[in-house]
């Protein structure tokens, strides 16, 4: 079975769990075309309607620079009825250059994210149906990862068909410790920080949301956050790239933030986007025994193995803290050896070292064991 045959019968029946007579969206980029008609087949064969709809890099660049406040609403009014009205979401995003819309001034992000990204898909596609996001892999993708494109498509494709059930059998020593602690600590280098995630919930993320998938997340209660963390892995927001960003907090905001690549400016407008664009809304630990260097590509570089990331911006739903905003950054951390070490603590009990869990019932979630 070829490797896109194989992909679309997994986000159909496994990621999405589609059933007969359901509507599915099929949000795409035009590189994609080759899983996507592997997925209307699919779709097809176990008896629910395919809906397509192509999203381009370069035109939404295009439509970025002139949108204005009215016109992101009537974007919304238009597709709300259309994500209204399906059971379930695949969006494929690719091209070729990362960079498409770094040109677009930071406040046309912010409107268009506001009036269109947060009520469309933070308010239906997230809330009200099933989903499952990916990219696609492309020259320019290749690139990002510093890899031929041959070499790029076969890990591509292992990080993206591997043994998901697995992993989510492997988590759930994890998330049951999630859910009974109370106090964490993260240390690294230039990184020291405590904060509470007592009564939250812990949320298993093994291939039915995101693909690649790989991850575990909680959110911290929002006024508990304490100290610092210093980023390792370099992040693209709005089509920035910033390298090393530091935050500092004190009682779950925000009061200092630096990066050495990007621009301290860019970094504090984006978080002074709203006031819970401060507070931190995700922490989450990457598991993907397969992922192991950033490619400053988000669905990939927060599942690296061995990492977490700690996310200003907006909670989800089902590990609600009281966290709203238009923004969602998703910022890793690396502990492995390679990227410096570091440390995690559970209520005064390591937990990892160095990216790898010391205790016996989470060691299935190490690398060795997930291949």
């Amino acid at each position: 079975m070829k490797n896109d045959e194989i992909l679309a019968k997994n986000l159909v029946n496994y990621s999405c769990k589609i059933k007969p007579k359901e509507k599915v969206l099929v949000e795409f980029s035009p590189c994609a075309q080759n899983l996507v008609n592997e997925l209307i087949k699919e779709i097809y064969k176990v008896g629910a309607y395919p809906f397509l709809h192509m999203k381009d890099a370069k035109l939404m660049r295009s439509l970025l620079l002139g949108t204005t406040t009215e016109h992101s609403k009537l974007c919304t009014k238009y597709m709300k009825p259309i994500f209204e009205d399906m059971d379930a979401y695949i969006g494929i995003s690719g091209g070729d250059n990362v960079y498409e819309s770094s040109d677009v001034p930071s406040s046309q992000m912010q409107l268009f994210s506001i009036n269109y990204s947060k009520p469309i898909h933070h308010d239906i596609r997230v809330k009200k149906t099933k989903w499952v996001i990916l990219k696609y892999p492309t020259a320019g993708f290749a690139q990002l990862a510093n890899m031929s494109s041959e070499a790029f498509e076969k890990y591509y494709y292992d990080v993206c068909c591997l043994n998901y059930q697995k992993m989510n059998d492997a988590m759930t020593p994890l998330k049951d410790l999630m859910e009974n602690t109370d106090k964490v600590r993260i240390v690294a280098p230039n990184t020291d920080l405590t904060f509470s995630i007592k009564g939250i919930k812990a949320i298993k993320c093994a291939g039915e949301m995101n693909i690649p998938d790989g991850e575990i997340y909680t959110a911290p209660v929002k006024n508990s956050v304490n100290g610092k963390i210093t980023y390792n892995v370099p992040t693209i927001y709005a089509g920035k790239r910033f390298d090393n960003v530091c935050l500092e907090f004190k009682d779950g905001k925000i009061i200092n933030a630096t990066c050495s690549n990007g621009g301290n400016l860019s970094l504090n407008k984006i978080l002074d986007t709203d006031e819970g664009a401060r507070y931190v809304g995700e922490f989450s630990f990457g598991l993907n025994p397969y992922i192991l260097e950033p490619m400053l590509d988000i669905l990939f570089d927060e599942k690296i193995c061995g990492s977490i990331h700690f996310t200003p911006g907006s909670c989800y739903d089902d590990a609600y803290n009281g966290n709203q905003s238009a923004v969602h950054w998703d910022m890793v951390l690396c502990q492995r050896k390679e990227y410096g070490g570091g440390e995690i603590w559970f209520d005064d009990k390591l937990i990892r070292r160095d990216g790898l869990f010391v205790l016996d019932e989470l060691k299935g979630l190490n690398p060795d064991a997930l291949k």
